[in-house]
């Protein structure tokens, strides 16, 4: 059994696509820009909100000044919306319940900006003793840098062999891999299984029972 097992955030403990584009069509729209359609968004997340907005503005329109405005817009926007249509995928509660009952500790790793990750994590999960709640913070590098694993590890006091990292895109894969600690591929996310599998990680799972059968 691992002592620790880090999670991913959107896309794999809680369904976020929908505030997330909401909150990014309602900067674009405030900057003149076209919205982008709820599907895009698999393949726009998952890199950070700056990357989000690069690749979300028109061709040719990721100057830092516009960069900075979608910022703006996206954090007023997201700060007050961030749990409108964000919810746990079906038996993530049910995994993290049974899985801190045996001892189990928890932590998240994720490419949210710091304050986004600590807010919603609290908010839904907030009866849970997290070891770590680390986003993307200034002077950090995101993921896939293994960095965030590293810190994880730190506050839990444990070493690669006892580390389980768990998420659902090919950043997330090559975050482990990176890292020297068994990954683990969730299909209920963002991602293809064909994505996390080119990575070859420990496992693909498709529901959180057998993330949890794995993890026991």
């Amino acid at each position: 059994m691992k002592k620790l097992v880090i999670f991913d955030l959107d896309g794999t403990l809680l369904d976020t696509i929908e505030d997330l584009g909401n909150a990014t069509n309602h900067a674009l729209r405030t900057l003149g820009f076209p919205e982008r359609a709820r599907d895009e968004y698999y393949l726009l997340v998952g890199r950070g909100i700056t990357n989000l907005f690069k690749g979300a503005v028109p061709p040719g329109c990721d100057t830092p000044e516009t960069i900075g405005r979608m910022r703006k817009l996206f954090l007023a926007h997201y700060g007050e919306h961030l749990c409108d249509r964000t919810h746990p995928y079906p038996g993530i509660p049910e995994l993290l319940k049974h899985i801190t009952e045996r001892g189990v500790r928890i932590a998240v790793a994720s490419n949210k900006y710091q304050a986004g990750a600590e807010t919603i994590i609290v908010h839904f999960f907030g009866k849970y003793a997290w070891t770590a709640i680390l986003g993307q913070r200034e002077g950090y590098p995101i993921k896939p840098d293994p960095g965030i694993v590293t810190l994880c590890m730190e506050a839990a006091g444990v070493t690669e062999p006892d580390v389980l990292y768990v998420g659902d895109s090919n950043v997330d894969m090559q975050t482990g891999l990176n890292a020297g600690v068994d990954t683990v591929g969730v299909t209920w996310g963002f991602r293809s299984r064909e994505e996390l599998e080119a990575f070859r990680p420990a496992a693909v799972v498709d529901t959180p029972a057998q993330l949890e059968d794995l993890i026991l």
